[in-house]
């Protein structure tokens, strides 16, 4: 396994992310998905070895599936073969984690879209009854599958914790094209992504979209249907009326919750939580695709 990559080093103007470091290229982006994680709103110190390749090359995945469904930045996974595509040196540790794409002006909100009533959803439904402005039936237990998808869109806070919106708050953030086509889009995409993975095992509880404007039409951007923007639970544990096994950083969230308090510095995870961290995306990554995926 190729050493974990905390930051990468490029030469271009960077902006970096809690996970991505993107470089402007002028008419394009690199994308590098490094193997930083983030957790209850903090980076922490202590890097995911593959975690940033599988995010690309689950992105990329996807990507080429949904672009009849929904138009969106995804131009190619740099490798050995295509490196010349980039105007500049990369080394190897750059292949499978760096995507090009194109150069979208960002909207700045998320599209978060709910099949299962979970996390900060499932919180406010027990206290209001709602979520994100929507009245939902009585009686629902925590992971129940909703009769149909909700579009429940949120602020994209830059520090802190993001802040759930309701469609007509999005509306006027955005524009109410904008504002139409996110919503439109990114129940579409959920459908046919729940579809595609019930069939190899994995239910999508729900997950986060990200949209630009890009040559005059709304397109997807950012990374789409990974363990990092969505909730992966196993289809054949789903009993609902508590919280489910997942796919994704959930041994994080669960060992900070355990040792550390907000505030506080961000602690080194140990090796043990770190293991069963990657692990879990890499098996997110194989029943996906049916494919081993090389570290």
């Amino acid at each position: 396994m190729a050493e974990p990559m905390a930051y990468s080093n490029l030469p271009a103007p960077v902006y970096r992310g809690k996970v991505r470091d993107t470089y402007d290229l002028g008419d394009r982006l690199l994308i590098v998905a490094t193997d930083r994680i983030s957790a209850l709103d903090v980076v922490l110190p202590t890097p995911i070895p593959g975690k940033g390749k599988v995010l690309t090359m689950l992105s990329a995945w996807w990507f080429e599936r949904i672009s009849g469904v929904v138009p969106n930045h995804f131009i190619a996974v740099i490798t050995a073969e295509n490196r010349s595509a980039v105007p500049f040196e990369l080394g190897p540790e750059y292949y499978g984690r760096s995507m090009l794409v194109r150069k979208a002006q960002r909207l700045d909100a998320e599209c978060i879209v709910r099949g299962y009533l979970s996390g900060s959803g499932w919180k406010e439904y027990r206290e209001t009854g709602m979520v994100c402005g929507l009245r939902l039936p009585e009686g629902l237990r925590e992971s129940d599958r909703l009769l149909e998808p909700i579009f429940t869109p949120s602020t994209k806070a830059t520090e802190g914790h993001d802040r759930n919106i309701t469609y007509e708050e999005l509306a006027r953030l955005v524009g109410a094209e904008a504002a139409n086509a996110m919503r439109i889009r990114s129940l579409a995409v959920y459908g046919y992504a729940h579809t595609v993975a019930l069939e190899r095992g994995i239910i999508i509880a729900d997950t986060k979209f990200e949209f630009g404007w890009w040559n005059e039409e709304v397109i997807l951007i950012d990374e789409v249907l990974t363990p990092d923007s969505s909730r992966f639970w196993l289809a054949n544990e789903y009993r609902p009326g508590g919280p489910q096994p997942s796919l994704d950083k959930q041994p994080v969230r669960d060992w900070l919750a355990a040792h550390w308090r907000e505030g506080e510095p961000a602690p080194e995870l140990p090796p043990d939580v770190v293991e069963a961290t990657t692990e879990r995306y890499l098996r997110a990554y194989r029943m996906l695709t049916g494919e081993e995926l090389s570290l």
